[in-house]
């Protein structure tokens, strides 16, 4: 654990406060699909990606989810800060896009380390700062743009993120990301494949030039 984390996070924080997520901090290990964080739970820890990705979705009163970001290594999620400093329940669902590989960090380590280390502060204002323009170009796009666009955005993440031209996702696990439907995204991704940007199989898209 000691060596992944300092390759990812050495050139963020001290020293010291390496030596105190190390000693206090709690190696975790997910599969891709596993749920990290649920809507309605309390928060007891916060993670620090080591490696993988994590997704982060909102659900509406229907039930229906909504992607709003996704987490990559070197990185935490602000909304789960703010619950952990503000003892809320999570508004949020957080899910293993890959294998992940986590440290998760105890609540009461968040003010301590507020206070007592710099780097850390930037770290959280950082998070919250990345956080929010990435809210902001998920509103922007779901009031701007059409879905045409949205989509081959979303397949454009997916393959950045999973570091693979193969999408592993039903037509209807595209849509509730996209908080879209079935019919919908089907029939989108079906005039992708004939403009020959993706090829459609069974379980999953390839593609092909975005």
């Amino acid at each position: 654990m000691q060596q992944q984390f300092l390759e990812n996070y050495s050139n963020i924080f001290e020293n010291k406060l390496i030596e105190e997520i190390i000693s206090v901090g709690v190696l975790r290990n997910v599969k891709g699909g596993d749920t990290l964080i649920e809507i309605g739970n309390y928060i007891k820890s916060m993670p620090l990606l080591i490696s993988g990705a994590i997704k982060i979705l909102r659900e509406d009163n229907d039930g229906d989810e909504l992607l709003l970001y996704y987490l990559e290594k070197g990185q935490t999620c602000s909304m789960t800060l703010n619950c952990c400093m503000s003892s809320s329940k999570s508004e949020i669902r957080a899910i293993a896009e890959t294998d992940t590989e986590l440290i998760m960090i105890p609540i009461e380590k968040m003010e301590e380390w507020t206070a007592k280390y710099k780097t850390w502060r930037s770290f959280v204002f950082d998070s919250y700062d990345t956080r929010l323009k990435e809210l902001l170009n998920t509103v922007d796009s779901i009031a701007f743009q059409n879905m045409d666009k949205r989509l081959i955005d979303f397949l454009k993440e997916k393959s950045r993120i999973t570091n693979t031209k193969t999408i592993h996702n039903t037509h209807q696990e595209i849509a509730y990301d996209l908080h879209s439907s079935r019919v919908v995204i089907s029939r989108l991704l079906k005039k992708l494949e004939e403009l020959g940007k993706i090829k459609l199989y069974r379980n999953y898209i390839e593609i092909v030039a975005l």
